[in-house]
């Protein structure tokens, strides 16, 4: 598939970032390509007739995000319901959504503009916060659903049902529930695994339980999770790819499952996510002669 329309989507914080989006804009039209750029980073660059970011997906073949995971996870989140390819170009030092590095963006979008490019779907997760028979908080997520005691001294008790079947009563700081993409994100760092992020998964970790034989699991993608809330205190708080957060309380339920839902990354022409794994958490070079990920139309 040729691409004729891309959209821009930019973190306006970063700095030079309005060059870079003008530059980019320009780069692009030379070539043919119809632009549309989000609100924001139109204004930035001193444009008008911009789009909000929900818009912007049903009008163009592509979405290129300038900035780091967290523009592409609020873009990820907007464009849900729409199949529109993602290219994440990072602007920053860290990320793993980010698969071009800001050095390689014309060489890397010369190549998808022709079409020679692979994308991948990545699992998302749809979420539900109930307060007895109403819904307090509901969203999509690409990463993790982090249940956190916050600044509450005690433990949590997060009561955790999978398909109508009781599992256990976590006692810990909170509970992450991630996807395999956001299995290198606080999951990792709260001592999960790693999971291919092509893979269709559900995992469970717990933030420091208070029973050391509570280790992070991994379940089929047709899991429906059902955790509840039990706290002698004033709550906890439920945040959603790091973005949105909801304060609970006391008897409050969470409902997770596998959303109908993907979100399509282009990767990186350049390497492959073992070579991203290995330079983001400096496991070694390279070794020589080892191939680099095929491009495929």
């Amino acid at each position: 598939m040729k691409i004729k329309k891309v959209g821009i989507i930019a973190n306006i914080e970063k700095e030079n970032i309005a060059g870079f989006a003008g530059a980019l804009k320009k780069w692009l039209e030379d070539r043919g390509i119809k632009v549309s750029l989000e609100a924001n980073i139109a204004a930035a660059i001193g444009g008008s007739g911009g789009f909000k970011l929900e818009d912007l997906a049903s009008k163009v073949d592509l979405i290129a995000v300038l900035g780091g995971d967290g523009t592409m996870l609020r873009t990820a989140r907007y464009v849900a319901q729409h199949p529109v390819p993602i290219v994440g170009i990072n602007m920053g030092t860290f990320g793993y959504l980010t698969e071009v590095n800001l050095n390689e963006t014309y060489v890397a979008l010369d190549l998808i503009l022709k079409g020679d490019f692979l994308t991948e779907k990545r699992m998302m997760l749809d979420v539900k916060i109930r307060r007895g028979k109403k819904i307090i908080g509901s969203g999509i997520v690409l990463n993790d659903v982090v249940i956190n005691r916050g600044n509450l001294s005690r433990i949590v008790e997060l009561e955790t049902v999978i398909n109508n079947q009781y599992l256990t009563t976590y006692k810990s700081d909170g509970l992450i529930i991630s996807t395999p993409t956001g299995s290198t994100a606080y999951s990792l760092s709260a001592g999960g695994p790693i999971v291919f992020p092509g893979k269709d998964l559900i995992i469970i970790n717990p933030i420091c339980p208070h029973t050391l034989t509570n280790r992070p699991i991994i379940f089929p993608e047709n899991s429906d999770l059902q955790i509840t809330l039990w706290s002698k205190e004033s709550g906890a708080t439920v945040t959603l790819d790091g973005q949105e957060s909801y304060r609970i309380s006391s008897g409050d339920v969470m409902t997770i499952r596998k959303s109908k839902h993907y979100t399509r990354l282009v990767l990186s022409p350049h390497r492959s996510y073992g070579e991203i794994l290995r330079s983001k958490l400096g496991w070694g070079s390279l070794p020589t002669g080892t191939g680099k990920r095929k491009n495929a139309s």
